[in-house]
């Protein structure tokens, strides 16, 4: 679940958001690459967005 604590998407319901990893190569932890999707059900996301600084920006990358 993603909480979009930093407010830059656009206000939803508790548990309206997921994030993913996206694997980012020669890193062995984490990182901080992300993809975050919203909406009910989570299988069928209604808007999709890609950070790679870690939730400090975001592009949507699926409508």
């Amino acid at each position: 679940m993603f909480g979009n604590r930093e407010r830059l998407l656009p206000r939803q319901s508790r548990g309206y958001y997921r994030e993913y990893t996206v694997k980012t190569p020669g890193v062995r932890h984490r990182g901080a690459r992300r993809i975050v999707c919203g909406g009910q059900p989570p299988t069928q996301p209604e808007a999709c967005y890609y950070t790679d600084d870690h939730y400090a920006s975001f592009r949507r990358i699926v409508q």
